[in-house]
This record gives C-alpha cells, structure tokens and sequence, in this order.
C-alpha cells in the first residue's frame, strides 16, 4: 500500500472543503501569501494537522512542482465522538473506550487497534496534533482493524474530553506509577483508559481530568511494558472482568 498525497493550495483546499480525511499538511518554511494564509485558516477550523517543512521535503514527497504545499491522505475516516458515544449508550451498552494520547509510532498506533477491535472497544479518540498518522502502515500493523473500529479525531481535543466527562464516562489514566492496578478497577460503569506516549507520558492537563489512576502489575525487573503491550493487557482484563 503506498500512501497517497495530493498538493497544490487549490487540490488541498477541495479536498478539505470535501470533508476528505486527511492525516497531515506539510507546508513549505519560507512560503507566505494570502492564499496560504486562507488555507492554514480553513485547517484550523477543520482540525487538519498540519506542518512546516523545508522545501527538500516537499520534493522528496512528490518529485515535482508542489506550490510549497502537500497533504498526506488518512487510509481512516475521522467520525465525530458526540455521534458515535449517543449511539453506544442507545446500543444499551457502557461505553469502553480508549484515548491515545500523542501515541507517535504508527506500528504501536496499529497494534491498539488491534487489540482494541478484538476485545471490544467502541472508539479510539485521539488528538488532531502529535499523534501518528493513519496511515498504510498503522492499517497494516491494525490488520484492518482501524476500519472495523470507530476513530475520533475531535477538533478540540480537551473539548471532546470533557464531552465524555460530562456524560459521564469515567477516565482512566494507564501508568507505571499508579497505586491502583487493573484488578482494581470496576468497569462496569461507561470508562475510558488513557494511554500516553513512552517517552512522556500522559500529559499532565488530561491526567488531572483523570478521575481513576491504574498499572498492570509486574514481577519482573522491567518496570514498564510496550505501551501497545500494555493496552492489549488492560482491554482484555477489562473485558473478562465485563463478562464475569
């Protein structure tokens, strides 16, 4: 599978106003008029990532002319989180979801979602920023997975947290340095586990939106497991402690 990249101002521009899905925007350092200016805009209100690049990069990307612009199709189509969650709760179901928070490695990205399909996740949620991209590789390493499961990308990240706060979903911050481990935790209510970066973790602004903190527990020397390892471990706790 090879990704696919349209550019030029006008092509993103359509593709945008399309509503097609699309992973990143690169843009070029030194590339400034009105009509970029017009774009960027558009992309803000439409929560496209988006980037600047040297021009090198541009090149390598398409190897040809590229008005100083490209934009990275997404293999995923983005679905709203205040549509999907209504859905769940009306399903009869206590929503089980995930939030990947600037999960960067598409390989990792896959295998979540994977494991997320598999043992019944509703949704993934992830940022519009700092997250990886959806791509042939993440579909690859998901083994189709990122089409069977619902992918959030809202706007406003925080907003789209808060949302499922306020209709009262239960987040749950996944870390090493818990008190509480997965035996712990009652799922059966609507809850979402909160999974961070392995270099950084989960930022602190949405750990402290948190309401319940957990870590698998360890008998090794290792003190922390492959956040993609991790996951599988909780979701499928979660589900036998569901199916009890």
């Amino acid at each position: 599978m090879k990704d696919e990249i349209i550019y030029g101002i006008h092509p993103i521009t359509e593709a945008i106003n399309a509503g097609t899905p699309i992973n990143r925007v690169y843009i070029q350092k030194d590339v400034h008029n009105d009509r970029l200016k017009e774009l960027i805009h558009l992309m803000k209100d439409n929560a496209v990532p988006f980037q600047f690049v040297p021009r090198e990069k541009l090149s390598r990307m398409t190897g040809q002319s590229h008005q100083g612009i490209v934009a990275q199709i997404s293999y995923v189509e983005f679905q709203d989180i205040e549509n999907v969650l209504p859905a769940i709760f009306e399903s009869g179901k206590a929503p089980l979801l995930v939030i990947l928070d600037n999960i960067t490695d598409v390989r990792n990205m896959g295998a979540i979602a994977r494991s997320a399909e598999c043992f019944g996740i509703d949704a993934i949620i992830i940022p519009s920023k700092g997250g990886a991209a959806m791509n042939s590789e993440a579909v690859k390493a998901s083994s189709g997975a990122i089409h069977k499961i619902p992918i959030c990308r809202p706007i406003n990240f925080i907003e789209g947290i808060n949302y499922l706060i306020d209709s009262g979903v239960n987040l749950v911050a996944c870390s090493e340095k818990a008190q509480k481990t997965i035996r712990d935790l009652d799922v059966s209510a609507p809850t979402c586990f909160v999974f961070g970066s392995e270099g950084d973790g989960i930022n602190e602004q949405l750990m402290d939106m948190c309401t319940d903190h957990i870590k698998i527990p360890l008998k090794g020397k290792i003190s922390s497991l492959n956040v993609s390892v991790a996951a599988g471990i909780i979701f499928y706790e979660a589900e036998m402690k569901r199916s009890l």
